[in-house]
């Protein structure tokens, strides 16, 4: 489970070094305390979804001497139950359909193997696209821009603020843009999250253009050499012409003041709506240029299976999930992770 965000962990990692006084395998030991703490964690952010996809699979298996087309079919019920959807349940079906007429599936023990190995595949080649890692922009460009964008109860606000939380944790000066300027409640509730995570944030009255917003926390964030910038957008849907011609013009702002800015667009999206975060998705995907998703209440649901379904989708890399309301309840998503527990 991986859990840095820093863009330059040897570097950070030996600055701690010096400035702590501690000895690098006290240090060592401290990233495998933590990392053993959140892969707990994320075991039970997902043990719903677990605990149906592991029930399902042995009442289906239960007294069966051979895998028949009759067990596929009740595979394959069990698959979209998870929100897993109907393309990747086609793909796993297919994999167990070739593994069986091999003779290399025959039990449970096998069959499961040969599922992870279908998830898996499928969110790796996912994190050939988009941004999987922001420690792959060039280091020397300063502030690191991250747009957010979802609609308007997803989570989107208390993402920013535990991303904010978690960046700055690790040594990064952060800053935050509350530049959904429709929505009066966004920049106040943005603002109390900032508090929280002990960063600064920058606001203008509501109705301001976001884009002015933006042009703004830029040049604050140069001006106080801040490496990171996280950037609130509108979540409202019903008028996507304007959301789009908005979008767009934000992101011009920023490239033209920050080199290759926005680094990242995250795009939130909750856990709980399934299939229908995924059709949200899509529109936002026509108007942003997303290049990562934030699944949000992944705690919260037995079809956590929305992952893999969001990955084959979107082919985009999944970069954090949120598994519980607490500022330090945001963590770094790991694919091998992911589809371990939900058959461990």
């Amino acid at each position: 489970m991986a859990f840095f965000w820093r863009r330059n962990k040897e570097d950070k990692f030996s600055t701690s070094v010096l400035g702590l006084d501690k000895s690098m395998e006290e240090l060592r030991a401290q990233e495998q305390a933590v990392e053993r703490e959140l892969g707990v964690r994320f075991s039970k952010a997902i043990e719903k979804t677990r605990n149906s996809i592991n029930n399902r699979l042995d009442t289906i298996f239960e007294s069966r001497k051979q895998i028949d087309e009759q067990f596929l079919d009740e595979l394959e019920e069990m698959l979209i139950s998870t929100d897993i959807g109907v393309s990747t349940t086609m793909q796993v079906l297919d994999s167990v359909r070739r593994g069986v007429s091999r003779q290399e599936i025959n039990d449970l023990a096998a069959l499961k193997e040969a599922m992870k190995r279908e998830l898996l595949g499928i969110l790796r080649h996912s994190e050939e696209l988009g941004v999987a890692d922001e420690r792959n922009v060039d280091l020397s460009i300063k502030p690191y821009v991250l747009m957010v964008v979802g609609v308007n109860g997803v989570g989107k606000t208390t993402t920013i603020g535990k991303l904010a939380q978690r960046i700055k944790s690790e040594g990064n000066d952060v800053l935050i843009c509350a530049a959904d300027t429709f929505r009066a409640a966004a920049s106040d509730q943005l603002e109390i999250w900032a508090g929280r995570a002990g960063v600064q944030i920058v606001q203008q009255k509501q109705g301001t253009d976001p884009a002015a917003v933006l042009y703004d926390s830029l040049q604050a964030a140069k001006s106080r050499n801040a490496d990171v910038l996280i950037v609130d957008t509108a979540g409202r849907l019903h008028n996507k012409a304007n959301l789009m011609a908005e979008l767009e013009k934000m992101k011009r702002v920023a490239g033209r003041e920050v080199s290759e800015a926005p680094h990242e667009t995250l795009l939130v999206i909750d856990a709980v709506t399934g299939q229908n975060g995924l059709e949200q998705a899509r529109q936002f995907m026509k108007t942003a240029n997303v290049t990562g998703v934030v699944l949000t209440k992944l705690d919260g649901t037995a079809k956590g299976g929305i992952a893999v379904a969001i990955a084959k989708e979107l082919s985009l890399p999944i970069r954090y999930v949120g598994v519980g309301e607490q500022v330090n309840d945001l963590m770094v998503f790991d694919p091998e992770s992911y589809v371990n527990g939900l058959f461990s």
